[in-house]
């Protein structure tokens, strides 16, 4: 798990959903602003379609947040942003594969 400072508040995800930009995958949709700030700000958001569970969606969060972890470093200061999961995916390594190619996008 991430360390509360390098998640994003509620107000900043409701600013990140009005500006609209975003980065799609197969598994997964990166929503982000840049703004001045000294750190990266992300979290993970499992919609309700996705699983109905909220022991499930708790789960693909914390698997995101591991698999973030590793390349939390490598973000451009001053982004915060929103990974939304488009479908069930609970594997770490398809998981970590994803984010890597939308870092790959982004710098």
């Amino acid at each position: 798990m991430l360390p509360k400072k390098n998640r994003a508040t509620t107000k900043e995800v409701k600013q990140i959903f009005k500006e609209r930009k975003f980065i799609t995958s197969l598994d997964l949709t990166f929503k982000y602003l840049k703004i001045k700030e000294k750190e990266v700000k992300i979290s993970f958001i499992a919609p309700k379609n996705i699983a109905k569970l909220v022991v499930k969606r708790n789960l693909l969060r914390r698997r995101g947040y591991t698999a973030l972890e590793k390349y939390l470093k490598q973000f451009p200061v001053g982004l915060v942003g929103v990974f939304v999961f488009k479908k069930y995916q609970d594997d770490s390594s398809i998981l970590e594969n994803e984010i890597k190619n939308i870092l790959n996008k982004i710098n």
